[in-house]
């Protein structure tokens, strides 16, 4: 059995409101998200889930005060003893430009993302400014329709809703089973022990974003996953790697 390490990576903090991540729910709650690349190892290939912000700023002690580090993608992958070059898959849970500013740095990657996502990208609805064609210019595309493989121990599952491409990536790991990391922006309020989930505060589809949000959910009930890791939650930044 294919298993991976999973290593987050920083790169960025944005301020918003509560609201942004929970449709209906909690508004006027300041809060701070992070900007995840998700870097996994295993069985010789060295994956990226999303590839983040090409570049941030962050007020001084927001980092010391949430616990986290920043750090440009470049820099973070050599911490972890990896060079741009040796990245041989990205795998893009949506196209937001905060998922993938930095795909030119990986010219030898395929890169993985949904058709439905592909053709919003390329004429995106004006109320939605957050998506340039450009950031992908160049790259290996390989064309998903709905759930998939990506390789050993690596699944996409079609999440819509927050944008009419989005999937979550279902990564098998040895110690903590397996790992979910959600395909639409959320935290840790999406997921309330009791009830329902609740749908993304930005979507393109309410009711895509609420039944993709239980879908996950459920699938945690169901034992097909053991963790939900919510690509804007703290958590996973402070904890660090998950094997």
């Amino acid at each position: 059995m294919t298993t991976y390490t999973i290593d987050p990576i920083v790169t960025g903090l944005n301020a918003t409101d509560q609201g942004i991540m929970t449709y209906q729910r909690h508004y006027g709650q300041a809060i701070h998200i992070p900007i995840y690349v998700f870097y996994l190892q295993g069985d010789d290939r060295k994956i990226l889930i999303d590839t983040g912000l090409e570049d941030f700023m962050v007020p001084e002690g927001l980092e010391d005060e949430l616990g986290l580090k920043c750090e440009y993608l470049e820099d973070g992958l050599a911490r972890l003893g990896v060079e741009p070059g040796e990245i041989d898959t990205i795998v893009h849970t949506h196209l937001h430009n905060d998922h993938c500013e930095n795909d030119a740095l990986f010219p030898q990657a395929k890169v993985y993302a949904q058709k439905a996502e592909l053709e919003f990208m390329r004429q995106p609805h004006p109320l939605d400014h957050r998506y340039d064609a450009d950031y992908l210019e160049g790259c290996d595309l390989a064309v998903l329709e709905g759930d998939a493989e990506i390789a050993p121990g690596l699944r996409v599952v079609f999440t819509p809703g927050h944008t009419p491409g989005g999937q979550s990536v279902v990564v098998d790991t040895a110690g903590s089973g397996k790992v979910l990391i959600t395909g639409f922006c959320c935290n840790d309020k999406n997921f309330p022990s009791a009830g329902p989930a609740v749908c993304p505060g930005v979507h393109t589809d309410a009711i895509q974003g609420w039944e993709s949000a239980n879908r996950v959910k459920a699938m945690l009930a169901d034992g097909e996953i053991d963790l939900i890791v919510p690509c804007h939650s703290l958590e996973p930044g402070r904890r660090g790697r998950i094997a």
